[in-house]
């Protein structure tokens, strides 16, 4: 019985998850477009909606008309793709090496994330606020065609990675089950490039993270155009700029993230953040061009406040791993030296290797504390919105899930990567999360 119950539970996990999710979140995500903009953010308005159009009916004018996108989004899109490319093979960056995958290889990237988020923040408002070329507020007003488009290219894309990865792998680093639907949803490759483009990092960083940057601004600058930009999407987008500035300013840490050493190229990975990114993560804002809402200046400097303390202390976490194993633990934490765990592990190649574990600092406080802070500073660019809705909140809601997820998998991870020396750390950083809570 209980071996029955083990092949099932795979079984359900592996092959019925993985299809409901490739099957249903294309079509959600226009359903969220659609709730957040003609709906008012209302899910009691969806449902009504549905019961007096017909489920199925409902969706096919939500997805129809959208679904194979349309020319200027099509144009969009491909403009914004090119400059990404050119900018990370042209802009000036440190060579970075990423970790030693399982099976010995050794990741190149090109450091340049910063400036790049820079210039292109700088050539959109250039071209269009400055130059006028096209309405800053373009993104918003053809979104649910560039889903369309979005929608398309992820899947195909993932179409390609899970065929390259059988027949033409970029590293040692690849497999497949030979269940068709989880090595699509999963991958098969984790270190795939194509043309010398790392894809996870086109995907996730210059086409996910950058682009969420640029969508935020369209929604703001349509606010704007609709009746004037309020004090709330002001606060709101400004937080989500530092984070995204943020990120890129620590790309380099990112390349060492689960996302990247753990995670494989398909559907889980390069659809989130090539459509599940541009839709999901900014809903809140979204939601409010056409629900302005007004904070008032004192409320407006508090949640801008706690939004960057938040990203802040968040950075300096990343800031203090990322200094620890650049000086492979020469270095000064909060004003001491740090403490280490020197965790031992042996690649599929048999090789012995060595990772630096830092006990001290932010990481003293738990294992993965810094994702308390980014929980925070979501909650804070999500509050400005108001509370009349729960559209706004989805995201922390999701951010939350996903990183108490994604913590869990670390730790199991390291528990079998690193063994006795996981045991030490443990014991020299007990909790997960918030110290006498979890």
């Amino acid at each position: 019985m209980q071996q029955c119950f083990i092949k099932g539970y795979s079984f359900f996990r592996r092959t019925v998850c993985p299809f409901l999710l490739i099957t249903g979140l294309p079509g959600t995500v226009f359903v969220l477009w659609f709730t957040a903009t003609q709906l008012g953010g209302s899910f009691t308005m969806l449902a009504d909606h549905f019961r007096a159009v017909g489920f199925f009916q409902a969706l096919r004018g939500m997805i129809v008309p959208h679904f194979l996108g349309s020319r200027i989004a099509w144009t969009m899109f491909a403009l914004f793709v090119t400059v990404q490319l050119f900018l990370l093979r042209l802009i000036p960056g440190e060579r970075i090496e990423g970790p030693v995958s399982p099976k010995g290889h050794v990741p190149i990237y090109r450091d340049n994330g910063l400036a790049c988020f820079g210039l292109t923040m700088f050539l959109y408002l250039g071209a269009s606020a400055g130059l006028g070329l096209f309405s800053p507020a373009l993104i918003f007003d053809h979104f649910a065609d560039l889903l369309g488009v979005l929608n398309l290219v992820a899947l195909s894309l993932c179409v390609v990675l899970y065929i390259k990865g059988r027949i033409a792998p970029s590293s040692p680093d690849f497999s497949h089950t030979g269940n068709i639907i989880f090595d699509y949803y999963w991958g098969t490759e984790l270190y795939p490039r194509i043309a010398g483009f790392d894809i996870k990092q086109v995907t996730n960083c210059r086409t996910g993270m950058m682009g969420w940057a640029v969508i935020i601004v369209s929604f703001a600058a349509k606010q704007k155009e609709l009746g004037g930009l309020t004090d709330a999407m002001c606060v709101s987008v400004a937080l989500q700029l530092i984070y995204i500035a943020k990120f890129f300013w620590w790309e380099r840490g990112y390349f060492r993230s689960l996302d990247i050493m753990h995670d494989r190229a398909g559907f889980y990975i390069c659809w989130g953040c090539l459509v599940w990114i541009p839709v999901f993560y900014t809903i809140h804002t979204l939601y409010q061009v056409k629900q302005p809402n007004h904070l008032g200046t004192p409320l407006a400097i508090a949640i801008f406040l706690m939004g960057a303390v938040a990203i802040f202390i968040n950075t300096q976490a990343d800031a203090q791993r990322m200094r620890v194993r650049a000086t492979g633990g020469n270095t000064l934490v909060a004003g001491k030296a740090p403490v280490l765990v020197r965790a031992h592990y042996t690649t599929a190649d048999g090789q012995q290797r060595e990772s630096i574990l830092l006990a001290s600092g932010w990481w003293g406080v738990s294992r993965h504390f810094h994702y308390v802070p980014e929980i925070l500073a979501a909650l804070a660019w999500s509050i400005p919105a108001g509370t009349s809705h729960l559209m706004p909140y989805l995201y922390v809601l999701f951010l939350a899930v996903l990183l108490f997820d994604r913590a869990f998998r670390d730790d199991k991870r390291c528990a079998a990567k690193y063994g006795k020396d996981w045991d030490v750390y443990k014991a020299k950083v007990p909790w997960k999360f918030i110290p006498g809570i979890m």
